[in-house]
């Protein structure tokens, strides 16, 4: 199973002052919660994923391949302006060189030329099945 994130940003990561929430109105509290909801999904089908595909000593035939620090114009699912794309592709770029957890060092250029491999053989094998 490959799964392609379309990204995510950091803003979990910021912290808010009593001042600053005291102010907010019911719809950036609305969107916190969404922003909040939304991420936390994301986060619990890979856990449950990755643990489901551990647990049947298959953790190889699953791979989750999304950027989780997304900042600027590249968060903005609409904007599809040619200077976006082009960062877009460089945030690419850089994920491919990043390792793909903490307990694997593995790059994600690495890990998907190795599941490209995996999938090729598997193909190649059923095609050979097929022809008996």
């Amino acid at each position: 199973l490959l799964s392609l994130g379309t990204g995510t940003t950091s803003e979990f990561d910021k912290t808010h002052t009593a001042e600053e929430t005291a102010k907010w109105g019911a719809l950036q509290w609305m969107l916190v919660i969404q922003q909040m909801t939304e991420a936390a999904s994301s986060y619990v089908t890979d856990y449950y994923l990755s643990t489901v595909f551990q647990d049947l000593h298959s953790q190889n035939n699953y791979l989750r391949v999304q950027e989780n620090a997304l900042t600027g114009t590249t968060t903005k699912a609409d904007d599809a302006s040619e200077a976006n794309m082009e960062l877009l592709a460089q945030v690419g770029e850089n994920l491919l060189k990043k390792p793909v957890s903490k307990d694997n060092p593995e790059t994600y250029e690495e890990a998907l030329k190795r599941f490209a491999k995996l999938l090729s053989d598997r193909k190649k094998l059923r095609a050979n099945k097929a022809s008996y």
